[in-house]
């Protein structure tokens, strides 16, 4: 881990239990780290796993919502807009994106004027225009050197479009500009996004370098190296109990699906034996006793006459046609 703390342009930083909690969830949550002035800093995760949304927190660009985080002695929440002050984000991917149209100097002089205009002591503004000038060349020209980016080695120059950057020079360029304004933290995105071996290697030694000149550096990337003190992001989805689906709190309880029965051609569905014993009892008359009374014994043999009849037939006594069919039916939907 690259750090200089002695260097009074750094900032330190400390989180402890530092979370943010969105509309759909946890970001992240956890986050206990601390990092001396100076230190370059790698946030690593999965993809979605909160590493931009703590690159802004850390950065004052997102309000946390559990934990704290000092910034240079500043705290996180209550203390986002100090910390905006004495912070600058490099490349983040819809915050700090280039303008494909503009070139290279343009993008520099705009920084400049803007720092100027916004950061500029009074003292600066009562200066001539020729002193502004020389001040505003000298932050672009220390800016590109800490960034190592060569105008003179471009296709164009300076004029040079940013649609025409090569991927590191990209990088490059979103560095000098946020070097321009001095931070005392740098935030940078996608760090090692679409680069080679040879063109990562050698943007991990641009950020070494500019943090062994003070500058604390967070840096997010798919691969941190050694060197680097790291920071882990692993995604946390809040969910309710009782809306998980059939083990929920509210959920009915599975019904064991009964085995195939031998014959039984797959995908249909079997009676269960219970059913059947209830169906064989329905189907069983409630009247079956022998009276005692000679007229209904006589009567019994009479109906034993009659069931013996082909000609004859009982729908309710029928335990081996359409009577025990439709019980067992009956049965079923009970």
């Amino acid at each position: 881990m690259t750090t200089n703390p002695d260097n009074p342009d750094g900032a330190a930083v400390v989180a402890d239990g530092f979370g943010l909690k969105g509309p759909r969830g946890w970001a992240f949550r956890g986050i206990t780290f601390e990092a001396a002035p100076g230190s370059l800093v790698a946030i690593e995760g999965p993809s979605g796993s909160g590493r931009t949304c703590l690159l802004l927190a850390l950065s004052g660009r997102m309000k946390p919502t559990e934990g704290h985080a000092d910034v240079a002695g500043l705290r996180l929440p209550r203390k986002m807009a100090a910390v905006r002050r004495l912070s600058a984000l490099g490349p983040v991917p819809g915050v700090s994106d280039l303008d494909p149209a503009l070139t290279v100097a343009e993008h520099l002089r705009e920084r400049a004027l803007l720092q100027r205009r916004f950061d500029g002591s009074l003292k600066m503004l009562l200066r001539s225009p020729a002193e502004r000038r020389a001040a505003a060349r000298a932050r672009i020209d220390t800016a590109l050197a800490a960034a190592g980016l060569d105008l003179d080695s471009l296709e164009k120059g300076e004029r040079t479009s940013v649609r025409d950057l090569e991927r590191l020079e990209a990088l490059r360029l979103s560095v000098a500009l946020a070097l321009i304004g001095r931070p005392r933290l740098l935030a940078l995105d996608d760090t090692d996004l679409k680069l080679s071996d040879a063109d990562r290697e050698k943007a991990w030694t641009l950020l070494r370098s500019v943090a062994a000149s003070g500058v604390t550096v967070f840096a997010v990337c798919s691969e941190a190296p050694r060197d680097a003190l790291r920071i882990s992001t692993t995604a946390t989805t809040a969910q309710d109990p009782a809306s998980s689906g059939p083990r929920g709190k509210h959920a009915r309880p599975e019904q064991p699906v009964p085995p195939v029965q031998p014959g039984q051609p797959a995908g249909t569905d079997t009676v269960p034996t219970t059913l059947t014993k209830v169906a064989a009892e329905d189907d069983t008359p409630k009247n079956s006793q022998t009276s005692k009374n000679p007229k209904s014994s006589q009567n019994s043999r009479s109906e034993k006459n009659d069931a013996d009849d082909p000609s004859t037939t009982n729908d309710t006594n029928d335990t081996t046609g359409k009577g025990k069919t439709d019980a067992l039916a009956e049965a079923c939907r009970a």
